[in-house]
């Protein structure tokens, strides 16, 4: 599908919102977990009102990967049927993010990557069946390469970061050897007239971007970047016209506003579309098709270079389902031409 070569609209990798450690844990995550013995008790006793893991959500696409797929679809098929809680589910998205390395680490180590405390490590294990934590990493050897990773403590912490965004990629790649849900995702958003494109906070850019270039080829395409109660208007606005489908982008930290607005347009008749950065975000208990692509941790910022991409892969599928998008963007390479639009 060729476009007028206009591959700006702000799209860069969307950053987010809280300043990390060295050891790449979010600060602000690490409060909402609470200290070793204190809030982070609290929440894994309650009662989970969330989502669970597996049958618990909506329909969940590809395995958000680790190191080695491999290590990650079993880390997956281990959690799921399990109810877990929400500090619970933040672990589980550790280990399958950190696939190649769970096997080695330790219950402290493990706490650290996730945020959580390491008696929360305990009780996870616990929840899964085992009879503590070293019963569960000793099962994750037993299933797992014996192998460590590769040892990337040559590089610095920027090549670091770039290298986690590969391997991000990769995994994406690995994820779409099943074409089928992003063709049907990209039916539904040709399909839905007018398309609502929801991205609050740190996935703005994102929602933004695929927005802009959509608009190219989408007769009527909504772009809701605003949270407050204007939000639920625009759905309700955007039902009203006909819209039959909503795609999310969905980034951490999650913001509240987004789960009660996935909540509401279900509730609304639409059918929701998440790109989320994993299959255990919080989003995933009000999306229909939930297509996970990890984000980078490595830098005070997340970085977001799969779910961009995978936005991009979603507007390919929306424009192989609409029959006259190679004409409106040919009219458009026309228009823009004859505006002299661009610096050749």
């Amino acid at each position: 599908m060729s476009g007028d070569g206009d591959n700006g609209g702000g799209i860069g990798g969307a950053a987010g919102d809280g300043p990390r450690d060295r050891a790449g844990t979010t600060q602000s995550a690490r409060a909402a977990a609470g200290p070793d013995t204190g809030a982070d008790v609290g929440m894994d006793t309650g009662t989970d009102t969330g989502a669970g893991v597996g049958t618990d959500t909506g329909a969940v696409v590809g395995a958000d990967v680790g190191m080695d797929t491999g290590t990650a679809a079993r880390l997956q098929k281990l959690f799921e049927g399990h109810r877990l809680t929400p500090t619970q589910r933040r672990i589980a998205h550790c280990m399958v993010r950190r696939a190649a390395d769970a096997p080695f680490l330790s219950s402290v180590e493990l706490a650290e990557l996730a945020g959580v405390s390491q008696p929360s490590v305990t009780r996870f294990a616990v929840a899964l069946g085992f009879d503590g934590y070293p019963a569960l990493r000793r099962h994750l050897r037993e299933v797992a390469p014996t192998d460590k990773p590769g040892d990337t403590g040559s590089y610095n912490e920027y090549q670091q970061a770039v290298q986690a965004e590969i391997d991000n990629l990769r995994h994406l790649a690995a994820s779409l050897a099943d074409p089928s849900p992003v063709i049907e995702a990209g039916r539904l958003f040709a399909a839905s007239r007018p398309l609502p494109v929801l991205g609050l906070r740190a996935a703005t850019a994102q929602a933004a971007g695929f927005s802009y270039f959509a608009r190219k080829v989408h007769p009527d395409v909504r772009l809701l970047d605003e949270g407050g109660t204007m939000l639920t208007d625009r759905i309700d606005a955007a039902v009203r016209a006909g819209a039959s489908a909503l795609l999310c982008f969905a980034l951490p930290r999650h913001p509240r506003e987004v789960v009660d607005a996935l909540e509401y347009a279900r509730t609304a008749g639409l059918t929701v579309v998440t790109v989320a950065d994993s299959a255990f975000a919080p989003v995933a208990h009000h999306t229909d098709l939930l297509l996970p692509a990890p984000v980078g941790t490595g830098l005070a910022f997340d970085t977001a270079c799969a779910p961009m991409l995978l936005g991009r892969v979603l507007l390919e599928a929306m424009c192989d389902a609409l029959p006259d998008a190679q004409a409106r963007l040919e009219e458009f390479d026309a228009r823009a031409a004859a505006r002299g639009l661009f610096v050749e």
